[in-house]
């Protein structure tokens, strides 16, 4: 059965029981994945799924379910059992209808071009990360690279259809060189922003330039953090933007909306709507058109990140970031800055430099208090130059204290995701003042 009749028949279902709104998405997934240790490729594997999503909102009584089973009483089932869970549930008291389409969405992104997934093709990008680590120093190299291939199309009964195809290449990487280590990664939603061999040549150098690291001492520096840490710090602006969170107590800028909740260099957007971007999408989980979303300006909170409830809850407008549930960030983008990597760390007397953790555990979701694990190379900063590598610290900080205490950022920035970074973030280097340290156990 194709995609465009599975939404239309379990849209037919829903409203043959009286449903109010009903979302049906068929989510068609073709990937690859290359696993790679000891610098040789240990796994391939190949990845053909697809997944029927049905969420229905019977005036204010919600419940969703999802099925890979595409028979037709595979689909009927499960329409019947998603409409009698919402109507067993608790009913809200903001109910707010789906938006009501039809929609124009933006074809720049609804039609991505494939990427390659043959496995000979990736397991050749996996061996220009591994050779470009070995090259840079690095005495092993393990980690994955993934392609992904994928349509998902979306019918709402308001009128919204969409169809999008979405395609993805990500590796990430961790180098050995003794007793130290280097991590990095590359992400791209295509072929031409991809650059495996980059990512290999900065996890080996990073490698060997931290063998042998001391134990850190804690205590207050002034800390460098490079993307990959400055990109999970902004993904916990993505997640306490949601107003789900604000709503449920767990956001460290509830009450904020107009105040400063960082420093003036600091601005941060959700921009699904970047071609080429990995977390780029024309249309959020209710059908309506992605826009560009300035979250922080000048370090000023301007806006929560809303779906259709959320808002009637708010009284305002959704911002098109449904999550049919808790709305949530697509692509944040950090504004750039000003000064290059080499000049940030020239300016900074004594501090650390930081290149990846790991961790990242809150102490309390309302206030921002939370600690996190320096992982792979970090190295103390002395008069303006790296004159050690480190080991054995955690941050352990407040988040608005770090957002407000940014006195720089690089002008160069790059994509992150991976594990630790679930939301694409184009991330620079960041110079905070003050970053408190303890030592991990």
């Amino acid at each position: 059965m194709k995609a465009e009749d599975i939404c239309q028949l379990v849209l037919r279902l829903c409203k043959a029981q009286g449903v109010s709104d009903t979302v049906v998405s068929v989510a068609q997934a073709q990937g690859s994945m290359v696993r790679f240790s000891n610098n040789e490729v240990t796994v391939v594997d190949e990845l053909m799924d697809t997944t029927v999503g049905i969420y229905v909102n019977d005036h204010g009584r919600r419940a969703g379910t999802s099925t890979a089973d595409l028979s037709r009483r595979s689909l009927e089932a499960a329409a019947r059992k998603v409409v009698e869970t919402a109507r067993k549930g608790p009913a809200s008291t903001s109910y707010a209808p789906l938006p009501q389409g039809p929609f124009t969405y933006d074809p720049r992104l609804l039609d991505s071009s494939p990427v390659a997934s043959a496995p000979k093709e990736l397991v050749g990008m996996a061996r220009q990360a591994i050779d470009s680590a070995v090259r840079e120093g690095a005495d092993r190299v393990a980690g994955s690279l993934t392609a992904d291939n994928g349509k998902i199309t979306l019918q709402t009964s308001a009128g919204a259809f969409g169809v999008m195809h979405k395609s993805g290449l990500e590796v990430s990487l961790r180098a050995f060189c003794g007793d130290s280590s280097g991590h990095s990664m590359s992400v791209s939603g295509n072929k031409e922003g991809f650059d495996p061999a980059k990512a290999g040549e900065e996890a080996g150098r990073l490698a060997k330039l931290s063998l042998s690291p001391a134990a850190g001492e804690s205590g207050t520096y002034d800390a460098v953090l490079g993307p990959m840490v400055f990109a999970d710090l902004v993904n916990q602006i993505g997640r306490s933007a949601s107003a789900f969170m604000v709503e449920a107590g767990l956001s460290f800028l509830g009450g904020k909306i107009g105040q400063k909740v960082g420093a003036d260099i600091l601005s941060v957007s959700d921009d699904p709507t970047l071609e080429g971007s990995y977390g780029s999408t024309p249309f959020d989980a209710e059908g309506l058109p992605s826009r560009n979303n300035r979250i922080i300006d000048a370090g000023v909170l301007r806006t929560y990140l809303h779906n259709s409830s959320t808002a009637a809850r708010a009284a305002t407008a959704s911002t098109a970031n449904a999550g049919l549930v808790a709305p949530r960030a697509f692509n944040l983008v950090v504004g750039e800055g000003q000064k290059g990597l080499e000049e940030m760390i020239s300016t900074v007397d004594r501090g650390i430099y930081v290149t990846n953790n790991w961790y990242l555990r809150y102490q309390n979701y309302s206030t921002g208090d939370f600690s996190t694990i320096p992982r792979d190379a970090m190295f103390l900063i002395e008069k303006g130059q790296l004159s050690k590598p480190i080991k054995e610290l955690r941050i352990s900080d407040n988040l608005l204290r770090i957002f407000g205490a940014v006195s720089a950022l690089t002008k160069e920035r790059r994509w992150v995701h991976w594990w630790e970074v679930e939301t694409p973030t184009l991330a620079p280097s960041a110079l905070v003042t003050g970053m408190r340290f303890t030592k991990s156990r």
